[in-house]
């Protein structure tokens, strides 16, 4: 079986489900969304992180790359990415962690085990597992694995998704899963695309045919001033919602955060935050109205 790559394991989660759980980062997303707070998250790939703020200049990892991929600057380690070959012994040198690798893949037996840590937590608050990304339903083999393994070991499961995969992948998952948690972006195709990189006609069309499941759903919308949180896109929104078959689903707010721009510095890349910007209290407050006005139950975070 294929073993999709870990990118993060969060422990002590209120706002991915009920109760405390703890959240599985599977790496790799068909969506390029331009906020994304986990751009690690996106390329299916092991990445190399470095934080210059870290780095004491021991140059450990210059004398162990065996590619020689390594450089100390006056700007801090560089690594030349036509040699690095991504082993990770730079980072395993790294005193400080200033060097990380991104991503490891586990077996189903090795996940449940980090998840069986947990379980007492689960007991106390109604808790569970929930498995995100990047998009956990690129990877429905071993997904449906270890949903299969939790909910032998009496593990309340939820899944995070867009959405954007094949129906079949989603329905069948949605036999393994005791919850979705359903990301919605925009309602206006080309502006979806213009976003997140990809159209929404999928993610919309499997929302209904989800919702015509007996599974539950907990619909989560980012919201970012500029970008979303304009009345016409609210309105189209809600009552797309208030029209799913069995009625609406609860809803989440996600306020936008710019705590992106950090990670992508770990990347070596430039953070573009034009056009986004955090919610006002008076925004939020108002799109919540539009959606509550549609018998929409709304949460903020989580």
């Amino acid at each position: 079986m294929h073993q999709p790559l870990v990118f993060d394991i969060k422990r002590y989660c209120i706002n991915d489900g009920p109760g405390i759980r703890i959240t599985i980062f599977f790496k790799g997303c068909p969506l390029s969304c331009h906020w994304c707070h986990n751009p690690e998250s996106i390329s299916p790939k092991v990445e190399k992180l470095y934080t210059v703020g870290r780095c004491i200049h021991c140059n450990a990892c210059v004398y162990v790359c065996p590619e020689k991929a390594c450089d100390l600057t006056n700007g801090g380690i560089v690594t030349d990415p036509d040699l690095c070959t991504l082993c990770g012994k730079c980072a395993d040198i790294c005193p400080t962690r200033a060097i990380e690798m991104s991503g490891r893949p586990y077996s189903v037996h090795e996940l449940l085990l980090e998840i069986e840590k947990e379980v007492p937590f689960f007991d106390s608050s109604g808790g569970g597992v929930t498995f995100s990304g990047g998009e956990p339903l690129l990877h429905p083999e071993f997904l449906i694995a270890i949903l299969d393994e939790c909910g032998e070991h009496g593990i309340h499961r939820a899944v995070d998704t867009y959405g954007c995969v094949a129906r079949e992948v989603l329905l069948e998952v949605a036999r393994h899963t005791d919850l979705f948690l359903y990301d919605l972006k925009l309602m206006d195709p080309e502006r979806h695309r213009q976003w997140t990189g990809v159209s929404n006609e999928k993610i919309l069309a499997n929302l209904v045919a989800l919702a015509e499941t007996a599974v539950e759903i907990q619909i989560r919308v980012p919201l970012i001033a500029g970008v979303n949180d304009d009345e016409a896109n609210i309105t189209a929104m809600a009552d797309f919602i208030a029209a799913l078959p069995g009625g609406p689903r609860p809803l989440s707010l996600l306020p936008y955060h710019g705590i992106a721009a950090g990670k992508h510095a770990k990347l070596g890349r430039i953070y573009d935050e034009q056009g986004l910007a955090e919610p006002s209290p008076q925004d939020i407050g108002r799109v919540s109205a539009i959606f509550a006005a549609r018998g929409i139950r709304v949460s903020i975070g989580g």
